[in-house]
């Protein structure tokens, strides 16, 4: 078993932002990554622009250049690599974590499995949760949602062209896949269970969702249920009626949460209602001792709320929190 003072699970901005914090108190942190660094922005749609400026996602005090104030989903994959390289942060890619254990002892074992089951082992003093929300998405719970030719992730609109598309979904990775697939020729059906598009969407792009939904180049419908998929059509019910959609693709953006079960399995404490695990707001540790969490996990089903440009300083605190306890120890030695 490998021995760790500190083990940090996802490797994302938030999961790199607290390596470097604690590698600025003089820790040296492994993190484990099931895919790569930044995997969630790496599924995002290839034309993704952020909500941020760039300088609202550096991390590790290494400026973030880009073009425009908004960067692109290539940029920020870029810079970040460059952040891992630069500060030469020990990442075990493609390891997923599949089970943490408490000793008695008040240490950590995990197990991991790499892609061809190979299995590892490590124990740590301290752990620190940052493993993001986008890699489980909230799902329909409707018959045919596991066709394949159903889809939660949007990546590029070309592969749809002059195929029936219908988007389930009404927030911003609805309208932003909707604007892209009309752009490149699909006939697109919006499906969504609200009265109206929240009022979340970016206010860049909400312009020109609703001139294509009154010129009628988009079909919306709103207060539409979803009920059924099958390989020709989406079912929904609106109102009283039952009707039908012709659908080659469906796109089901209807958003992402936490991995709860994670989070219960190690005994963090989680709000069945608000999915917010208990955590420590000047340290950002859970009600586990010496179980940290940084990034969006912190938020629970609440994204909107931690983004990169706020859970990046969660590192701060966490690593400031685990060296007093450290030199706390060692001086009881």
């Amino acid at each position: 078993m490998q021995e760790e003072e500190v083990i940090i699970i996802g490797a994302g901005p938030c999961g790199l932002s607290a390596a470097i914090e604690c590698q600025n108190l003089g820790m040296n942190p492994l993190l484990i990554e099931k895919e790569n660094i930044v995997s969630s922005i790496s599924h995002y749609p290839t034309h993704q622009r952020f909500f941020s400026s760039s300088d609202r996602l550096e991390i590790g005090g290494i400026p973030f250049p880009s073009v425009e104030r908004k960067p692109k989903r290539a940029e920020a994959l870029a810079y970040y690599r460059e952040v891992s390289q630069r500060k030469h942060l020990r990442i075990n890619a493609y390891e997923k974590v599949t089970k943490v254990i408490r000793t008695e002892q008040g240490e950590f074992e995990l197990f991991t499995a790499d892609p061809h089951n190979n299995i590892a082992a490590y124990s740590c003093s301290y752990l620190i949760l940052a493993t993001g929300y986008y890699n489980h998405p909230n799902k329909l719970h409707v018959e045919g949602e596991e066709l394949p030719h159903v889809f939660h992730y949007f990546k590029e609109a070309h592969p749809y062209f002059q195929k029936n598309v219908v988007v389930i979904g009404g927030k911003n990775s609805a309208v932003d896949a909707t604007l892209e697939l009309e752009k490149a020729g699909a006939n697109v059906t919006v499906l969504y269970r609200g009265e109206d598009i929240s009022d979340d969407v970016k206010p860049w792009i909400l312009p020109e969702f609703r001139s294509l939904e009154r010129k009628k180049n988009i079909q919306v419908r709103y207060d539409a249920e979803v009920t059924a998929i099958n390989e020709h059509y989406v079912y929904f019910q609106s109102g009283e009626a039952h009707e039908k959609v012709q659908a080659d693709f469906v796109f089901a953006m209807t958003g992402y949460h936490p991995d709860h079960a994670m989070l219960q399995r190690i005994g963090v404490q989680v709000d069945e209602k608000t999915g917010r695990p208990y955590v420590e707001d000047t340290t950002m540790e859970t009600n586990i001792t010496n179980i940290y969490i940084a990034g969006v996990l912190a938020a629970g089903n609440n994204a909107n709320e931690i983004f990169i440009e706020n859970g990046r300083h969660h590192g701060e605190r966490i690593a400031a929190s685990i060296k007093q306890k450290a030199l706390l120890s060692h001086r009881d030695e």
